[in-house]
């Protein structure tokens, strides 16, 4: 999948809160090697360079658009163009850090101990993934696929959810870890605009469905999709649409 950047970053502010929320919680005073795996349009991997100036700060992602993007940005970062699904570090890690980008991958009951091997003693894998595949957001997309012409085109791609209960993780990853912290937060995210869920969809999960279709039915898809929409998150008196997001949260020690 293409990823496009601008659309991604209409919502900069509410997709970068919980990269904040996570990353304070990572205690760790001097790593000397920090990756950023899912980099995306490195506003993250910056964020994890001011916190760390010292270190060696390595930005990892697949898509070439958004690797472009980073580039333009300020801060001594090294960017890689690599699919996380074969990553490795050439040497063991002192932080691995992932904002909303393993969930694209399969298998986390073997994912998740790989990446926790690679931290050297004492490092620290921490993560954030989107818990949101049961909401109407998610849900609709679906719905959508189902009860269409395009439903031949599109069906292949509705999947489980990509993102276990917090149990199933603690589960993977404590025989090779000192102590484990995990928790979910919902947030009650104020969007402003025209179908401004849609948009935010359009930017991530949607986008696999609409690059499968062709004008004028791609457009038609994305006008069902966005009535549904406003049926679940019916806009405010004041013109705001909130829309509750849950994210679950993982930072987790390497004995």
């Amino acid at each position: 999948m293409t990823w496009n950047p601008d659309q991604y970053l209409k919502f900069s502010e509410p997709r970068l809160r919980p990269a904040v929320d996570l990353l304070a919680r990572v205690a760790v005073t001097a790593p000397g090697r920090v990756y950023d795996l899912g980099c995306g349009a490195g506003n993250v991997t910056r964020l994890l360079a001011e916190r760390w100036p010292a270190a060696s700060i390595t930005g990892v992602d697949d898509s070439a658009e958004m690797l472009a993007q980073a580039a333009h940005g300020p801060g001594a970062v090294t960017w890689i163009r690599q699919s996380l699904a074969d990553w490795a570090p050439p040497v063991p890690a002192d932080v691995i850090f992932s904002n909303a980008a393993l969930h694209w991958l399969p298998r986390h009951d073997q994912l998740f101990p790989r990446l926790l091997g690679q931290l050297a003693p004492g490092g620290v894998l921490a993560v954030q993934m989107p818990g949101n595949f049961s909401a109407a957001s998610h849900s609709l997309i679906a719905e959508t696929v189902r009860h269409g012409a395009w439903r031949h085109k599109l069906e292949h791609l509705l999947r489980p959810a990509p993102v276990a209960e917090p149990g199933a993780y603690y589960a993977m990853l404590e025989p090779l870890a000192e102590s484990i912290d995990i928790w979910e937060t919902e947030y009650l995210q104020i969007l402003q605009g025209i179908d401004p869920v849609k948009e935010w969809t359009k930017g991530t999960w949607l986008k696999q469905f609409l690059d499968e279709l062709e004008e004028p039915e791609c457009a038609a898809f994305e006008a069902d999709y966005a009535r549904r929409l406003r049926i679940a998150y019916p806009p405010m008196a004041d013109g705001v649409t909130l829309f509750p997001f849950r994210r679950l949260f993982i930072v987790a020690h390497r004995a």
